[in-house]
């Protein structure tokens, strides 16, 4: 009798193990920016294709609803939440990698960024991967501009302007321009521009669009030069947690994310150029003068940056340069 109870109680186990393994993982993402971001409706068509094939189920929380776009890989790696949307640019203290992207005029167009980004992607998902995470996708920002209150027509226009900026590298470009430039995150630009921290922004059309710049600027003038990019990652435990006809399905679908992120880019800038035109800011290509400073500081950085990278990320830098 007690050893058909045991077996019973075994059985059972197994049967509520299973229930268990079979049941829809259910994961809680968070991201940085509202709804109307060509990121975010890319995010949530990739939730819903995930959840066509999959028993995934996705919560997002955009727009630094549940944690702020800056926290979210240090919430990731500490195991608060499985999924989440991050920007490369402000790792730059982590590894020069990070900000390899933003150095301006090394990747200025999107044939070069997405070269780039195909020659770097195993260096990145190793690191990635000591950590606990994996890249499922990533998707560029359009190229950037310089949001003004003054028209720009030569470099020393930008002398002593208070910049901001999203990273390490932006923030060495912005010095060398002559600009006091200063990182701040995503969410506290109205505030800056509101005391007068920040003056000017370098950013893309959809980050101007976002903060509705025109509130605070009057002046778009496009440059191109970064295309700097996010990506969407998960961790190990909650992806190694799934079946494998869920992963194979997750990762189907972030390949699609991935492609129609980079289309919903380039197909945005000019529309989204007369958005800004539309509410009232003039806009215009960065003049001549500009565009030589630009690339003559991302040449410079590009040597600086090699004097920090290691010996494997210069060896990535050294194959994408050779490819181009």
């Amino acid at each position: 009798m007690l050893l058909r109870k045991i077996r019973l109680l075994f059985v059972g186990c197994l049967i509520g193990l299973w229930a268990f393994s079979s049941q829809a993982a259910e994961w809680t993402m968070a991201s940085g920016y509202p709804k109307s971001n060509f990121h975010t409706q890319n995010i949530i068509k990739f939730i819903d294709d995930v959840k066509s094939g999959s028993s995934v189920k996705i919560n997002l929380n955009p727009n630094d609803t549940l944690i702020k776009l800056d926290a979210i890989k240090t919430s990731l790696q500490r195991g608060q939440i499985p999924i989440g949307e991050i920007r490369f640019g402000i790792y730059g203290n982590e590894d020069p990698m990070y900000i390899l992207a933003g150095l301006p005029f090394i990747a200025p167009d999107y044939a070069s960024a997405w070269l780039l980004k195909e020659v770097k992607h195993a260096y990145l998902q190793e690191k990635f991967n000591k950590k606990g995470l994996r890249i499922l996708y990533t998707s560029p920002w359009p190229g950037q501009g310089f949001y003004t209150k003054f028209a720009v027509n030569k470099v020393s226009d930008f002398s002593g302007k208070k910049l901001r900026i999203y990273s390490t590298a932006t923030q060495q470009m912005g010095s060398m321009l002559g600009f006091n430039a200063t990182i701040l995150p995503f969410a506290e630009i109205p505030q800056a521009f509101s005391t007068g921290l920040i003056e000017a922004l370098f950013t893309s059309p959809q980050t101007g669009i976002d903060i509705q710049a025109w509130d605070n600027t009057k002046h778009f003038t496009y440059a191109g030069a970064i295309f700097s990019k996010n990506a969407v990652i998960v961790t190990n435990k909650a992806f190694n947690a799934l079946s494998k006809a869920d992963q194979s399905h997750v990762l189907a679908a972030a390949d699609r994310a991935e492609l129609r992120g980079w289309e919903m880019s380039a197909a945005t800038t000019r529309k989204q150029i007369g958005i800004l035109e539309k509410n009232g800011m003039k806009s215009k290509n960065a003049p001549d003068e500009v565009i030589s400073k630009m690339k003559e500081i991302g040449q410079a950085m590009m040597k600086d940056w090699r004097k920090k990278a290691s010996p494997e990320a210069n060896a990535v830098l050294d194959r994408y340069l050779s490819m181009r």
